[in-house]
């Protein structure tokens, strides 16, 4: 959430960098100032109606006291229209305050000046590319006719269990979606991550804070019974164990990764693009997730690409690295960086990871500060990255290293699963 003051002072520099995105906010913003001047109004009001009701109060208890009782009676009336009128401007205060606040949600973060503009993923800038596309063997397969030849993954009997895009993983196909979890958390925490569990519903409060909500609110699980969402990351708990919350500087950097299975509806999607591991509506991930100071945020990015980078060069995957534009980028982020890994027999690329700061957006959303060398409270800078997202890495080496006599696993797993090919 973009904060008043930075509006305040800077409103037309908002409306030229949103317009990256292909936003007006021109409208939002006046809607925004506007709002903001009224609640401040009443709040003035709101003041000086109650330090006059808190005097007039004082003077009737001295009157009372000097047994004065007709004209402290005579003031009482006062005090009383006071109260009445304070009552109502307490109640406009609330509600202009939450008209500011939803018309603030509904604002995007403000791209960071090297995001390239454009409008959609077409306009993405690639930025570096790695590794080398396998030749396949003849007659070389997807990977959901690969799952199914090798009997790992049970698309089908997900469908009977629950529906389309709740796969069921098998033998040797379950052995390695483990043994990738368990690497990925390895490769974390060898790089200065704290493990942690956390749980994969979260209330309202916590959607709002990380800005899921009210976003990407069609695209969650509700659980209406109870007002709890099913996560769609592990970002989304993770982060909020610092909701409210003043951290000290010397903590910097705050470090934290976790395995959750995620969850979303992605309604709306359809086609050949969405077979198999391609997109699904319950999928694993490892999350990595960063609380920086100001100064070192886009640092601590640059670290993040590089530990992914890592990563994908030890499983020996071809990918590649693109900066989101504009019309691309995520309601919260102000800056991205997509990895994608090259699947060979779909011969399209497929993203596996997103890598983002979010500057101060969440945190002024979680109200998440530190206090700075002058003990001023400052918001912090979020950051989270998928450190990885399991289903498409897993298209990826079924399909980039299937041979004429299976599967070979990547030679940096095969202590984690037991096994060296399907």
């Amino acid at each position: 959430m973009l904060q008043l003051q930075t509006i305040r002072e800077d409103k037309d520099a908002i409306v030229t960098a949103l317009k990256k995105r292909n936003v007006d906010a021109d409208a939002m913003l006046n809607g925004v100032l506007q709002l903001d001047e009224k609640r401040r109004s009443i709040q003035t009001e709101l003041d000086s109606t109650l330090a006059e009701s808190n005097k007039l109060s004082k003077e009737i208890g001295m009157l009372f006291k000097s047994g004065k009782a007709s004209e402290a009676n005579a003031l009482k009336a006062k005090t009383t229209a006071l109260k009445e009128a304070s009552k109502k401007l307490g109640d406009d205060l609330n509600t202009t305050a939450e008209e500011l606040q939803n018309l603030l949600y509904q604002i995007p973060n403000v791209p960071h000046e090297s995001v390239p503009a454009g409008s959609s993923e077409e306009d993405n800038e690639e930025i570096f590319k790695e590794g080398d596309i396998p030749t396949l063997v003849e007659g070389a397969l997807p990977h959901w006719e690969l799952a199914k030849k090798h009997d790992i993954i049970d698309f089908e009997l997900g469908v009977k269990i629950t529906g389309a895009g709740f796969p069921v993983y098998k033998g040797k196909g379950a052995r390695l979606q483990r043994a990738l979890i368990s690497y990925f958390l390895d490769k974390n925490t060898e790089a200065g991550y704290t493990e942690i569990q956390v749980p994969h519903l979260v209330n309202e409060a916590s959607g709002y804070g990380t800005g899921q909500l009210p976003d990407k609110e069609g695209q969650m699980y509700h659980v209406q019974a109870d007002d709890l969402y099913l996560i769609p990351t592990a970002e989304v708990p993770v982060t909020n164990i610092f909701r409210n919350e003043i951290v000290k500087e010397e903590d910097f950097p705050i470090t934290y990764t976790g395995y959750t299975p995620c969850f979303r509806r992605e309604a709306g999607s359809y086609g050949a693009h969405v077979r198999g591991l391609n997109r699904l509506h319950q999928f694993d991930k490892v999350e990595i997730v960063r609380v920086e100071h100001p100064k070192n945020s886009y640092a601590a990015l640059d670290g993040m690409v590089a530990h992914v980078k890592n990563i994908l060069r030890e499983l020996k995957l071809p990918f590649r690295i693109l900066r989101l534009c504009g019309g691309d980028l995520g309601f919260t982020a102000a800056l991205t960086y997509d990895f994608e890994v090259f699947s060979t027999a779909q011969d399209r690329w497929l993203e596996i990871s997103s890598v983002s700061n979010f500057e101060t957006y969440q945190a002024n959303r979680l109200k998440l500060r530190f206090k700075d060398e002058n003990g001023k409270n400052q918001l912090a800078h979020t950051l989270n990255g998928s450190s990885l997202a399991l289903p498409r890495v897993l298209a990826g080496i079924l399909e980039n290293y299937q041979t004429a006599d299976g599967i070979q696993i990547p030679e940096v797993l095969v202590p984690y699963c037991g096994f060296d090919r399907i």
